[in-house]
């Protein structure tokens, strides 16, 4: 029975993770966000008050 045979299946998994772990993350960290997020001010906006009538 050649299924069980581990050293074909044994090299796939090693070089699976060799690709996983040396090719895709550079790859992945390459990807820059479009727009830079910029800091906010920690000033709070000064809100109106309700000024509607309830009824």
């Amino acid at each position: 029975m050649p299924q069980l045979n581990p050293t074909p299946w044994f090299a796939i998994l090693v070089f699976s993770w060799l690709v996983f772990l040396a090719v895709l993350p550079p790859k992945v960290l390459a990807h820059t966000f479009p727009n830079e997020p910029t800091l906010q001010s920690t000033d709070k906006p000064k809100t109106d008050p309700w000024t509607w009538p309830w009824h």
